[in-house]
């Protein structure tokens, strides 16, 4: 079975792009995020139920390295194809070591300095009216996968799409502008309890006040809150360093 066979079996789709949940003109750095994020739900670490997530990882690499080859990403735009015999996707490859050559691990100061100048930004705004359209304005989803988000930031977030809708850049949902008061409060009760159980891991994890985000993230990735990425892991994305230029693969 090629590849675009396997995306459609696996991912419902046999676009390359859509896989990776990004346009057809998305820059490298966005393709590269893009397949971070559908990396991590469905690594088979963070998706042990998913009896496919091996698979779904494997491939998920193959896409990655066709669209982030210059060549194949061309002929893949102008033809539709894939060089199935490149050595870039390569049926043994170790895809585990490859992603994590891609992505290594980021440090604590990364992550706050990060949050200080992503909160307000043009970026942030952008992210969240993507994932309203994605959601179709279901503000579980939204603040769940929204980055650098805590029950804290709701209202701003949804004053940021508000303006969205009034400006007409967004549709109005009816999931969000008719959201029942029982949701918004079942909402709220489990970010509670969550940053209570938070609290606790800090306590027997012997943390003090600078490590309590990483207690927060913790109990995000304990929880596994429907398979959304944790906060640090969505960082990594924005921080890891683009390795150096290897060997593409030969076209045959």
């Amino acid at each position: 079975m090629g590849l675009l066979e396997q995306c459609e079996e696996l991912f419902n789709t046999s676009n390359l792009y859509e896989v990776v949940g990004v346009c057809k003109e998305a820059s490298d750095s966005e393709i590269r995020r893009g397949y971070y994020k559908v990396s991590l739900q469905v690594h088979p670490d963070r998706a042990p139920g998913d009896e496919l997530a091996t698979t779904k990882f494997q491939v998920l690499g193959k896409v990655y390295a066709v669209l982030a080859d210059k060549d194949q990403r061309a002929v893949y735009d102008e033809q539709g194809i894939v060089d199935e015999e490149s050595d870039s996707l390569d049926q043994d490859r170790n895809w585990e070591e490859h992603w994590r050559r891609l992505f290594p691990k980021i440090t604590l100061q990364e992550i706050l300095d990060f949050e200080k100048q992503y909160k307000g930004s043009d970026e942030e705004v952008a992210d969240l009216k993507r994932l309203y359209l994605q959601h179709e304005g279901d503000m579980d989803l939204v603040m769940e996968s929204a980055l650098c988000c805590t029950s804290e930031d709701e209202p701003r977030v949804r004053d940021v799409l508000q303006q969205a809708i009034d400006a007409e850049e967004v549709p109005a949902y009816q999931a969000f502008t008719h959201e029942s008061v029982k949701k918004k409060n079942n909402r709220k009760r489990k970010a509670e309890k969550e940053r209570k159980e938070a609290e606790e891991m800090q306590k027997e994890m012997g943390l003090n006040s600078e490590d309590s985000l990483v207690a927060m993230i913790k109990q995000r990735q304990k929880s596994k809150e429907s398979g959304f990425n944790s906060l640090i892991s969505d960082l990594e994305a924005k921080y890891c360093k683009k390795p150096a230029a290897g060997r593409k693969g030969k076209k045959k």
